[in-house]
C-alpha cells in the first residue's frame, strides 16, 4: 500500500439497519429493552445525528454499528456485509479522549497505524502529520498530552480516529465536555474535514443546534425502548454558522418535536 493510496479519501460506506432490537438482562428477572425495531439506511458519506434523552439507546446503536455490541436481534450491515465484530473500516470517538498519557501527540496518532499492514515507520509518521495538520495541530507533534487544553486533546483524539482512514466515523458526544467557544471552532473543523474526507459519520448528541449545524439528517429517538420517532432533513447550505438565524429556526422546530417525543412514557421494565 502506497502512502498516496493511504492518504486518499476512502470509498464511503452505506449502512443498513433492519429490525434491530437490543435487550439487556439485569440482576433480576426483568429485562431492559434499549432499542426496538430500528430500521435505517444511511447513504455514502452522509453525516447523521442521533438526538434524544439519556437512556434512549443512541450510544447503544452506535456500539452496534461499531461491532462492540454483538448480542442483538435484527440485521446491521456495512456495504452489504453483516457487522459481527469491530473493524478498521469503523472508528469510534468518545466523549472522553482516552489518549495515552505516556505517549506524545505524534505517538497517540500513530498508535492505531501500527496495526495497518504495508506502511513503513516513515509512512506512519507522514500519515500522522497529515491528520494533525487537518485538525489544526501542526507544530504540536511532540507535545505531552498533559500540556494540552481540553479542545486540543479532542483534536488529537479526532486525528487518531481519522488516521487509519476508516470509511465510517462513529462519534459519541465528542464535544459535550468542551466550552462553547471551543465547540463552535470544532463544528467548523468537522464540516471542513467531512467535506475533505467524505466519510460516513454517525454522531450522538444531546445538543439539537449542534446536530443541525453538523448533520445532513437529524434523527429523534423516543424514551426507552429507543425507537426512531422522527427525522429532519437539514437542507441548509454549508459551511454552517452555529448562530445563523436559519439554523436557529430549524433547531427550535426540532426541539419542539423532541419535547413532544420525550413526553411519551417509557415502557415499563
Amino acid at each position: 500500500m502506497s502512502l498516496q493510496t493511504e492518504l486518499a479519501a476512502p470509498t464511503p460506506a452505506k449502512i443498513r439497519l433492519t429490525g434491530v432490537r437490543k435487550e439487556f438482562s439485569g440482576n433480576s428477572r426483568k429485562h431492559l429493552v434499549a432499542l426496538e425495531n430500528i430500521n435505517l439506511e444511511i447513504g455514502d458519506g452522509e453525516f447523521i445525528c442521533f438526538v434524544g434523552q439519556s437512556g434512549c439507546g443512541k450510544s447503544t446503536l452506535l456500539r452496534i454499528v461499531a461491532g462492540l455490541e454483538k448480542e442483538f436481534t435484527g440485521q446491521a450491515e456495512v456495504n452489504g456485509v453483516p457487522i459481527t465484530e469491530p473493524g478498521r473500516d469503523r472508528m469510534v470517538m468518545f466523549q472522553e479522549h482516552a489518549l495515552f498519557p505516556w505517549l506524545d501527540v505524534m505517538g497517540n496518532v500513530m498508535f492505531p497505524l501500527k496495526l495497518k499492514p504495508g506502511l513503513t515507520d516513515k509512512d506512519r509518521q507522514e500519515v500522522a502529520k497529515y491528520y494533525l495538520h487537518l485538525v489544526g495541530l501542526s507544530g504540536f507533534e511532540h507535545a505531552s498530552i498533559h500540556e494540552l487544553s481540553g479542545g486540543m486533546k479532542q483534536r488529537v483524539a479526532l486525528a487518531r480516529a481519522l488516521a487509519p482512514n476508516p470509511r465510517v466515523l462513529l462519534m459519541d458526544e465528542p464535544f459535550a465536555a468542551l466550552d462553547a467557544l471551543t465547540r463552535e471552532q470544532l463544528y467548523g473543523d468537522m464540516q471542513r474535514i467531512h467535506a475533505a474526507r467524505k466519510k460516513t459519520i454517525l454522531f450522538v448528541t444531546h445538543n439539537v443546534r449542534e446536530a443541525v449545524c453538523l448533520g445532513d439528517r437529524v434523527l429523534l429517538f423516543s424514551p426507552r425502548p429507543g425507537r426512531i420517532q422522527q427525522e429532519f432533513k437539514v437542507d441548509l447550505p454549508r459551511p454552517r454558522e452555529f448562530n445563523d438565524g436559519s439554523l436557529a429556526s430549524l433547531s427550535r422546530e426540532i426541539t419542539t418535536a423532541l419535547k413532544t417525543i420525550m413526553a411519551i412514557p417509557a415502557a415499563a421494565e
